[in-house]
Parts: C-alpha cells; structure tokens; sequence
C-alpha cells in the first residue's frame, strides 16, 4: 500500500479503502507482530495527508519492536483494570460501555448479514470491529449488503466518534507507535467525511 491509489478509476479507490481500513482494523485488534511490521516499515508516502500519514506509520514501524509493541497495545487498550484508552463506540458517545450505539450496531450488523468470528471477547462497537466490517462493506463481502452500504455504515456508526478516538489516539501518553496509527486513522476518517459531503 502506497499513500495514493495504486490503481486506476472508483474501482481502484475503493480497493485501497477497503485495505486502509482493514489494516486499521488488524492494528487495533492487536500488536502487529514481526512480519507486519517489516511489511509497514516498507510503506511509501507522498506529500498527500494520506501520504505523510503513511510515512509516519513507516517509520514508527521501523524504529519499534514486537516485545515493545505487546507492552503499547497493553498500556493503551487493556492496563490493569483498564487501558489509557476505551475503544468503543458506546464509551465515546454515551460515556459507558454496552450502551444505545452497541446495540444499534449489533441490529444493522444483522440487517448486513454480518456476524462475529468465533471467540472474540471484545464487543463488536470495538474500533477494530467497525474498521473490519467497513472494510468488508467496501469490498462487497456480505451477504446482504452491497457495497453501497458502506457509506451509510461509516456515517451511522463511525462517523460519530471515530475521529475523536483517532485524535485521543494520537496524543495518548502511552503511544509511541500507535501515535502514528492514530495519525492514519484520524485521517482516514476525514477523507471519508469529506467525500460523503460531495455533491452526488
């Protein structure tokens, strides 16, 4: 992945959406592991917000380690009792966790024809959760949805609350390396923003 599309015309567009929010998604599920970071420090940016922000995640990537990583992701997402950060849409919007919008979501993930991989503890408002079924909305990978839903998925359930994590994200004081993924992510979610306010 580059910091432009790769390919050409509104297919190749959304296929580098699609991916940006899947690596999204894989970064916050988890600390990447070795081969993950080797594929990231390989990133190239340009001078596009998208661009710098991939750079910076490139060289986040190159200047970390996984054992350093495991002990970030800790002291962001998890902690002792909890993590410097709460990931959820419920959290940010309601200022509790299991509230409207975990709900709202678990409903329009039925309508989607989308269901939860076995085995994941965490709540499906999770960030990770949303970047991945955003990403498999792009893509065209439910049953029930096309990828024209992607659009009013992004609006409805991260539009709302997804910029402020990503920024929360950036000036945590744990983050080192997830300083540079909130970086990406918040401007992910921007560019999606801005293009869903141009005139059809």
């Amino acid at each position: 992945m580059t910091g432009r599309p790769g390919l050409e015309g509104e297919d190749g567009l959304d296929a580098e959406r699609a991916r940006l929010f899947a690596l999204l998604g894989r970064l916050l599920a988890a600390p990447p592991d070795q081969a993950l970071l080797a594929g990231l420090a390989g990133l190239r940016g340009d001078d596009t917000l998208l661009g710098r922000a991939f750079a910076g995640l490139a060289a986040a990537a190159a200047a970390t380690g996984p054992a350093a990583l495991e002990r970030e992701f800790f002291e962001l997402f998890i902690g002792v009792g909890r993590g410097e950060l709460l990931p959820y849409a419920s959290w940010y919007l309601t200022g509790f966790l299991h509230e409207r919008p975990l709900a709202d979501l678990r409903a329009e993930l039925r309508r989607l024809g989308a269901e939860r991989a076995p085995g994941l503890a965490e709540p499906e408002d999770h960030i990770a959760f949303e970047c991945e079924v955003l990403a498999g909305l792009i893509e065209g990978r439910f049953a029930l949805a096309g990828p024209e839903a992607a659009g009013a998925f992004f609006a409805r359930h991260l539009r709302p609350w997804a910029g402020r994590f990503f920024a929360d994200l950036e000036g945590a004081a744990a983050a080192r390396f997830y300083r540079a993924v909130g970086s990406l992510g918040r401007t992910a979610v921007e560019i999606e923003q801005a293009a869903a306010e141009l005139p059809g």
